[in-house]
């Protein structure tokens, strides 16, 4: 894949979200359907199309430090410790957001992130300069897909638009989740 390919699929992601659309597209993990996690139309849109309840939460992935900042301004050093050491994709779920859709935080006020590198997240989230709403491309309920072609069509009908990318890849596991609270209790969600 080109760095132009990957050019080409930023520049057409992110026009459809900056006006407020969804996208299906390739994470550093799994398949995910993503929008601008300030638009909180934008999020009520994801929540329709996986028929999900609202009460579940989705994560965001983030590509630096300062968005991380702008998010979660007083996220325990401990959390950064974890991202640091982390070898595979790693989700922390993290108190007090801010700067984010309200319809993506969790009701005990946490939100779930994960620092991405993969360059497609990584370059589209430079372009946006916001955090991505990532979720995986399923049906509440219904297993994650492993790959492009076992997505649901419900999932590619209700996208305004598919990443033209990786299509043939098969899907990493999804990331490992800690949740890290102000009172520093951690606990992993998801090995």
């Amino acid at each position: 894949m080109s760095t132009q390919e990957i050019n080409t699929e930023v520049h057409n992601a992110f026009e459809v979200i900056k006006n407020g659309g969804i996208i299906l597209y390739p994470t550093d993990t799994v398949w995910g359907i993503g929008c601008d996690a300030t638009n909180a139309e934008a999020v009520k849109k994801i929540y329709e199309l996986k028929q999900r309840e609202e009460s579940k939460s989705m994560i965001v992935l983030m590509n630096d430090d300062r968005m991380m900042y702008k998010v979660f301004k007083d996220s325990p050093d401990v959390a950064w410790e974890i991202i640091e050491v982390s070898d595979k994709p790693t989700t922390l779920i993290l108190d007090n957001p801010q700067n984010v859709a309200p319809n993506l935080i969790a009701k005990d006020n946490t939100l779930g992130a994960r620092l991405v590198t993969e360059p497609f997240c990584y370059k589209l989230m430079e372009r946006m300069k916001k955090p991505l709403v990532s979720t995986s491309a399923n049906i509440s309920g219904m297993p994650t897909p492993n790959s492009f072609k076992e997505i649901d069509h419900h999932i590619l009908d209700g996208v305004d638009y598919i990443v033209n990318l990786h299509h043939n890849k098969i899907a990493a596991k999804p990331s490992t989740i800690i949740k890290i609270g102000n009172d520093l209790q951690v606990k992993v969600i998801r090995p």
